[in-house]
């Protein structure tokens, strides 16, 4: 009995201690940029870390564009920005990730309505999808993760070097160091091998080399790319796990060892208005600083052809236009 209380006491200890440490290094944007004249566009932004995110940009008075599947659930969000901010200049428009039409269908209504675009935010991501494929052929958890923000990015590319100085924000996760030790470029679909864990941490692994490759390619074009890890957050990532146990019990470890939504959002508003980070392109972000990732994520030559390979599977090519 004696060990058994002794082992409760430690695992309190080191939950409590961890909980304090989150709160004494929790990056904060301290930057008081006013965004008025700014449009940004920020997938996922119903929920969590985008509401967040989408809140204080909204704030600072920039139009916000709100870029979900759910129609339901963007009006919701949109309305209650609206409310919290006061900024009437939050509209809601539908993207569904795991449809490529979906994405070019979005791309081409914003390309047509929208004369700027100052900031894209890649915040939309999701674990437990399961194990099938989209009606383009990718594994759904792949495209959703991945796939369909790279094409979003790259289709959205001429609006934003139009409206430059511009800003893209990848987020990220830690969770990409627990990616495939070597990259597999003939398990990009998760054909040969998967599991929900490892479809999350590759699709970040890859989000993190696409933003490697593409601050080369947009070196001088005063459009700036960067991703991050936000934190852990008491946010609604397992809402697609079946198994109602499962879900629970990841949802209670981490609304313990939670940072709440809003200071998860920190890093993203942080890279999306901070003057500091205004000619930074190219590196990982956590707490508001620069970063060290994982040496994969970093392998230059390997994100040059995971770039070409996402071209393919996307049916897109950067070159073409």
């Amino acid at each position: 009995m004696y060990y058994i209380v002794l082992l409760i006491s430690v695992v309190i200890f080191i939950a409590l201690a961890t909980k304090v440490y989150q709160k004494l290094t929790c990056g904060i944007c301290h930057s008081s940029a006013h965004m008025v004249g700014k449009v940004v566009i920020i997938t996922g932004g119903n929920s969590g870390i985008g509401l967040e995110t989408a809140k204080n940009l909204a704030e600072r008075g920039a139009r916000v564009i709100i870029a979900c599947r759910s129609v339901k659930r963007g009006t919701e969000a949109k309305d209650e920005i609206i409310q919290a901010t006061g900024n009437a200049d939050v509209v809601y428009r539908h993207l569904d990730l795991a449809s490529l039409r979906s994405v070019r269908d979005f791309c081409e209504k914003i390309n047509k309505t929208e004369s700027r675009l100052d900031v894209l935010i890649n915040n939309a991501g999701a674990g437990g999808l399961g194990n099938y494929k989209t009606e383009d052929g990718n594994h759904i958890g792949m495209q959703v993760n991945y796939f369909g923000p790279f094409l979003l990015t790259c289709l959205l590319l001429p609006l934003l070097k139009s409206s430059a100085p511009s800003r893209i924000v990848n987020v990220s996760s830690l969770m990409h160091k627990y990616a495939d030790a070597e990259m597999n470029f003939e398990n990009l679909n998760m054909e040969k091998y998967w599991s929900d864990y490892l479809v999350y941490a590759n699709s970040k692994l890859y989000m993190n080399l696409t933003t490697v490759e593409l601050a080369r390619r947009l070196k001088g074009t005063g459009v700036t790319v960067n991703s991050l890890h936000p934190g852990v957050s008491a946010t609604n990532l397992f809402r697609n796990i079946r198994s109602k146990v499962i879900r629970g019990i990841l949802n209670m470890f981490i609304g313990f060892l939670y940072q709440s939504p809003w200071e998860a959002a920190q890093t993203s508003i942080y890279l999306a208005v901070s003057r500091d980070v205004q000619d930074v392109s190219g590196c990982y972000f956590s707490d508001c600083r620069i970063a060290k990732p994982s040496r994969l994520s970093q392998d230059v030559e390997i994100a040059k052809r995971l770039w070409t390979e996402s071209e393919k599977l996307v049916n897109f090519s950067l070159d073409d236009k």
